[in-house]
């Protein structure tokens, strides 16, 4: 693969990463939407207490979805400042490290996806593993899941 094809190719990742992050954003926004109604059609009734537990309730709800949607907002601003149209030597936010049965693209936390059939870890940059991959080459091992792996390329 040429080094355009792979910068192409990390390139389509990180639109994958943002399309994944927008997606769950417009989930969370549509919890906190949800909540608020719940909270609103709360009828009063002559059971005062209960009233008011609902009530709180649904505002619990809505306050968790609202402190989840400001990190999803944070981890889509991380991603807008990583640059993936380089070559990187070696693991860094925006490189794509390819190993034998797994591979894992430091950009964002959203877990295992699947892409072209190929299995990758999409990491955010403050994981433990990516950390793990900082600095490493080519040829470097480490260890995923108790089993040392082998990195066969990186970029």
């Amino acid at each position: 693969m040429r080094d355009s094809e792979r910068i192409d190719f990390k390139n389509r990742l990180k639109l994958i990463c943002k399309s994944l992050i927008e997606q769950r954003m417009d989930a969370s926004k549509l919890a906190m939407q949800h909540a608020q109604e719940a909270a609103n059609n709360e009828e009063k009734s002559s059971a005062g207490d209960k009233y008011e537990t609902a009530r709180a309730m649904s505002q619990l709800q809505k306050d968790m979805h609202s402190k989840q949607l400001a990190e999803i907002i944070k981890e889509l601003a991380v991603l807008y400042t990583i640059d993936v149209n380089k070559i990187c030597e070696e693991g860094e936010p925006g490189a794509f490290v390819e190993c034998l049965r797994v591979s894992f693209f430091i950009v964002a936390g959203l877990g295992k996806q699947i892409v072209d059939g190929q299995v990758i870890y999409f990491l955010s940059p403050k994981a433990p593993l990516a950390r793990a991959l900082y600095n490493k080459k080519t040829g470097d091992h480490f260890m995923f899941n108790q089993i040392e792996t082998k990195i066969v390329n990186l970029y």
